[in-house]
Parts: structure tokens; C-alpha cells; sequence
């Protein structure tokens, strides 16, 4: 059979259309620089949205999956299997983690940390105690359950009726946590920085109040680090970062470089309701993903690449600012490490999608988060020198947009 030539059209002729992405088609990455079909050059900033953080085709990441590709790839949860068991130790032993459950993306991670809430609930205070409270703004996943405990409504239109028991109150205001939470909540769940929402972080006081409201009622906090966690912030997990542990965490995006893995992580406590047949995944904990995930978690988590994912955010900053100087384009710069959002003033605020489509003219990948914020989430290693090019490249897009 002859392969088909494929194009950025035959997208269109052949996908459901759930996305509508660029019109250039990458082929090839090394590090922070990407190469589509024609043959040009990109600077990412995009980083897959957060999931590329050690860069493309580190060698590392090449070397782990060369060597367990030519060893084992799969084998279900009928039986374990060395690089799943190697990373959760490495997980646990790196987080207030005692157990570790094995997904194949963040929205199943957070779909396992949900369904456990409420299983913990169950098993220790009754079926009554079934609320789960999450903010406005939020975004955990795609799955009906996941989709409906995020606190954007745009993404549950149309898959109605969604699952009851959910609770949406305003981000980093205690005061509407305090209105409703009570004996019927089985847990508070958020994310240190939202993500989609407009990377929005929490205050460390607002953090550590949710904390004691859980506390007071019996409940769960569950943190989703789908997009902060694996260095991020500058931390491995950003609850590192704010000092607030949570009971539950979820971890995807960036545990992999690239692969698709997710991970729950909890107390023993908390995982003792997760008994034999109460939840599963036929590819979670596969050995190609766990074995890649280790490589990527191994050389994440050092001193010299956290420290400089917070060198990197100034570089950031100041690059940014030195724009806004220029071209008055920002509102407000903000976030934690390499998950930074620039929010855009009017007229710009309601198209912010257009930046992507000028930075790609001009050879830098960047992203949206909500519809008024740029989004900048690379990799966690990336050049100084390239963080000066796409810059350069950015503020040269920046410009041709404000001179329409």
C-alpha cells in the first residue's frame, strides 16, 4: 500500500472536528526548536501545553524508551511490572505520596482522585457525605465527571445531564468556600495555579485556609497538578511551592516528556478504599509510559533544574515587561516557574487566539489560557539563548498586531 502524502488539509478530510489547529504541521523537534513540513524553524513556548518539559527528543527520554521498547511494553494490571514499580516508589518517595495509581492522562487521574473522594466518604461517614466543591474557572479533564467538577459550563453544554453533587464557588475567595462547605462535603478539589482558567494562582493564605476548612469538616483536598506539577513552579509539585499538602493529588502532562501517563497520588489511609475491583485502567502503569516517566522524573527532579525553572521565570518576566513597555499589551503578568499567563488589555482581550497564528509567522509557538491570556509554558530546560530568540520573535508579532 502506498502512504498518503498528508497535509495540514487532510485534517479536515479525515478528523472529528473537535480541534481546529494551526495550518503548520511540525515534523521534527530537538530541544525548545520545532520544524514543520516547509522546513522552518520554531521557537516553543508551548511546550504540548505543558507536557514537553524536558524539550523534544532529550536523550534521556530517547534512551528509556529504546531500552524498554526492546524489553517489554505491556502487560495490563493482571500483572505489575519493574518501571511501574520503580516510579511510584520514586514518587512517593519524592511527596507526602504513600500510594500511587496508574492512569494514561490527567483527566483519568483526576477522574480516579474524584471517584476515591467519594469512595473515602462512603466508607468512613456514609453516602450522605458526597458533595465535591471545586472554583469557577477551573478545568479538570474532559470526561463527563471530570468536565463537570470543572468550573467552565462552556465545556458541559450539550452533555447534559451532568453528574449531581458538585458545588462551584469563586477562586481564592475563602469567604464563598465558608458558605457552603459543611458535613455533606467529601472533598475541596483545586489547582494550585489554573491552568485553562487564565493561570490564575492561589494565594498561600487562601491555600492554607482550604486546608483548615477540610480539615474542619472531614473532608478531602484533592490538588490537581495536572499542568503546575512535575517543576513547573519550581518545585516538583507545586503544593511544595504554597506549603499546603493536599490528601490527593493528580499528576499527568509533564510526568510523561510526552508520553500519555497520569498518576493519583495519595495517603495510605485515603488509598485503603480503593480495594480489590474498585477502579482500574487497562494501560494504566504500562512499562513503556512508566519506564519514560522515570527518566523524565529522575532528571526533573534535581536542584540545579529546579533552580533554574525559577531563573528562567525572570528572564520571562522581564522580557514580557520590557514589551508591555514598548506596546502597552498587558493587564497583568502572572504565575508561578515556566506556567506563566499574560493577560491582554481590550481590544485585544477578546482575541487572543490571534497571537498564536502571528507568533507562528514569526517563527515562536505560543498558547492561549481563557480567551484573554497568553500562555507560556516550555520546557523546563530550555537555552537562555532561546528564550532571548522567541522573545525577540514574540515582540516582533506583538508589534505587526498592535499596528493593524
Amino acid at each position: 500500500m502506498t502512504t498518503k502524502q498528508v497535509t495540514r488539509s487532510t485534517f479536515d478530510e479525515v478528523m472529528v472536528p473537535t480541534y481546529s489547529p494551526s495550518q503548520i504541521v511540525p515534523v521534527r523537534g530537538e530541544g525548545s526548536r520545532v520544524w514543520d513540513q516547509e522546513g522552518r524553524e520554531y521557537v516553543d513556548f508551548a511546550g504540548g501545553i505543558a507536557v514537553t518539559a524536558l524539550g523534544h527528543c532529550h536523550p534521556v527520554m530517547v534512551k528509556a524508551l529504546t531500552e524498554q521498547a526492546n524489553k517489554i511494553w505491556h502487560l495490563s494490571n493482571v500483572m505489575t511490572n519493574e518501571p511501574a514499580l520503580r516510579l511510584a516508589s520514586k514518587l512517593t518517595d519524592a511527596t507526602f505520596a504513600e500510594r500511587v495509581f496508574f492512569a494514561n492522562s490527567g483527566a483519568e487521574a483526576n477522574e480516579a482522585a474524584f471517584k476515591l473522594a467519594r469512595k473515602y466518604a462512603y466508607d468512613n461517614f456514609g453516602p450522605e457525605k458526597n458533595e465535591i466543591i471545586a472554583f469557577t474557572n477551573s478545568f479538570h479533564g474532559r470526561t463527563l465527571f471530570t468536565v463537570s467538577v470543572g468550573g467552565q459550563p462552556k465545556y458541559r453544554i450539550g452533555f447534559e445531564p451532568a453528574p449531581g453533587g458538585i458545588t462551584h464557588v469563586p477562586f481564592n475567595d475563602i469567604e464563598a468556600l465558608k458558605a457552603v462547605i459543611s458535613e455533606r462535603t467529601c472533598a475541596v478539589v483545586m489547582e494550585p495555579i489554573q491552568g485553562e482558567g487564565g493561570i490564575l494562582p492561589a494565594t498561600a493564605e487562601f491555600a492554607k485556609a482550604v486546608r483548615e476548612l477540610c480539615d474542619q469538616h472531614n473532608a478531602l483536598l484533592v490538588f490537581d497538578e495536572v499542568q503546575s506539577g512535575m517543576g513547573r513552579s519550581g518545585s516538583l509539585f507545586a503544593y511544595m511551592e504554597i506549603g499546603v499538602t493536599p490528601d490527593i493529588l493528580s499528576s499527568a502532562k509533564s510526568l510523561g516528556g510526552g508520553f500519555p501517563i497520569g498518576a493519583m497520588l495519595t495517603t495510605n489511609k485515603v488509598a485503603a478504599s480503593f480495594g480489590f475491583g474498585s477502579h482500574g485502567s487497562t494501560y494504566g502503569g504500562n512499562a513503556l509510559a512508566c519506564a519514560v516517566a522515570e527518566s523524565v522524573l529522575d532528571e526533573i527532579n534535581r536542584p540545579s533544574v529546579l533552580e533554574g525553572v525559577k531563573r528562567k521565570h525572570a528572564l520571562f518576566r522581564e522580557a514580557l515587561e520590557a514589551i508591555n513597555a514598548k506596546y502597552h499589551i498587558f493587564k497583568e503578568i502572572r504565575g508561578m516557574g515556566l506556567l506563566i499567563g499574560a493577560e491582554l488589555v481590550e481590544p485585544y482581550a477578546s482575541n487572543a487566539k490571534a497571537f498564536i497564528g502571528a507568533g507562528a509567522e514569526e517563527g515562536v509557538m505560543i498558547l492561549t489560557a481563557s480567551t484573554n491570556t497568553l500562555r507560556f509554558a516550555p520546557s523546563l530546560v530550555i537555552p537562555e539563548e532561546d528564550i532571548k530568540e522567541g522573545m525577540a520573535r514574540l515582540e516582533k508579532a506583538i508589534a505587526k498586531m498592535v499596528s493593524q
